[in-house]
């Protein structure tokens, strides 16, 4: 009996094994085709923007900026590269010729010039960037400031025919030029950085207010040539520059310059020696106007760590993002307009 009993089991135990080889495998879930496709929706690339316009960039945000002298002699116009700074500063140097102190970072021209010498007063607006300062030449003020140490700087006095060239088409001292190229390489020789954590403007969104102007006038002095006039453009968003009564335009790509912000500021000026060279108080602020839109405010103006920014009624105001040109005055009763 119990032999029977073991054939049973034996049997059944057969007959199992073989019904559960016989039946079909259960499908897993089924996989999407869709899971396997790689996605055609990219994430968000956040808009980078640079720090000294407000504006997208388009080159690297952390090129370091380079300040220029830039003749502005009668004879020394046009010039070439104003019309890509970032940032220009005009103030006198001798008599009532005014000088510019360009400042680059987001857009870098093929070339600029006449670059001319340096003053320290300049090379105070340039520090407050920490710019690489290109000049060819300096006041013994200057020279003293640059050869101090601490600053790094290119002087066309040692790279006359290297880095800096002399063009055919206007003569000394209204002649030296240098390639964006060539500083460059002139801040490798001298291992000088050639990118910088550039600390950003303040740049507001909403609309300017203030009093309608079209033209504003900046007197120099009352010879035609030493007068600078901002007109403003509508379709432009922005201003035309003239001196002279000409308008200021790019040598090289015959554009002209228009730039979003005019900042007119008032500073003590003291003639130093028989050269006319001066002494500008660039740390104590003071008074003057802000162009925006087709408006004007008047403004406070105060020296932020070198840089020369606008307030009013103690609060800062933000730059339209854009170019902008900082006139120096030494007085404000010297600019009109209308």
């Amino acid at each position: 009996m119990k032999r029977w009993l073991f054939f049973i089991s034996c049997a059944a135990l057969l007959l199992g094994g073989c019904t559960a080889k016989s039946e079909p495998k259960q499908a897993g879930p089924a996989k999407s085709n869709h899971a396997q496709e790689p996605s055609s929706e990219r994430p968000a690339e956040e808009t980078q923007t640079s720090p000294l316009t407000g504006l997208p960039a388009k080159g690297d945000i952390h090129q370091r900026v380079v300040g220029v002298m830039i003749n502005n002699h009668p004879k020394a116009r046009p010039q070439s590269g104003l019309r890509a700074a970032d940032i220009v500063y005009e103030v006198l140097a001798e008599g009532d010729i005014t000088r510019f102190l360009a400042l680059y970072q987001s857009e870098l021209p093929e070339r600029v010039g006449p670059v001319r010498s340096a003053r320290d007063y300049y090379i105070d607006l340039s520090e407050g960037y920490h710019a690489l300062y290109v000049c060819h030449g300096w006041s013994p003020e200057a020279k003293a400031r640059l050869e101090g140490g601490g600053i790094d700087y290119l002087n066309g006095l040692f790279y006359d025919g290297t880095l800096f060239q002399r063009v055919p088409f206007r003569k000394a001292p209204h002649n030296s030029y240098i390639t964006f190229a060539n500083i460059e390489k002139g801040a490798e020789q001298n291992g000088y950085a050639w990118t910088d954590e550039v600390a950003p403007l303040s740049f507001r969104a909403d609309e300017p207010s203030g009093e309608k102007v079209e033209t504003v006038r900046i007197a120099y002095s009352h010879r035609a040539y030493a007068q600078v006039e901002y007109k403003y453009v509508p379709e432009q968003k922005g201003y035309y520059r003239y001196s002279g009564g000409e308008q200021t335009i790019d040598y090289d790509t015959r554009k002209p310059v228009v730039v979003q912000n005019v900042m007119i500021i008032a500073a003590r000026h003291q003639v130093i020696d028989s050269h006319g060279r001066r002494d500008i108080d660039l740390a104590s602020g003071g008074k003057g106007y802000l162009l925006q839109g087709g408006v004007m405010q008047p403004i406070e103006w105060k020296n932020v760590d070198g840089r020369l920014l606008p307030y009013h009624n103690g609060a800062p105001i933000g730059f339209v993002p854009g170019k902008t040109w900082i006139n120096i005055v030494p007085e404000l009763e010297i600019v009109q307009w209308k």
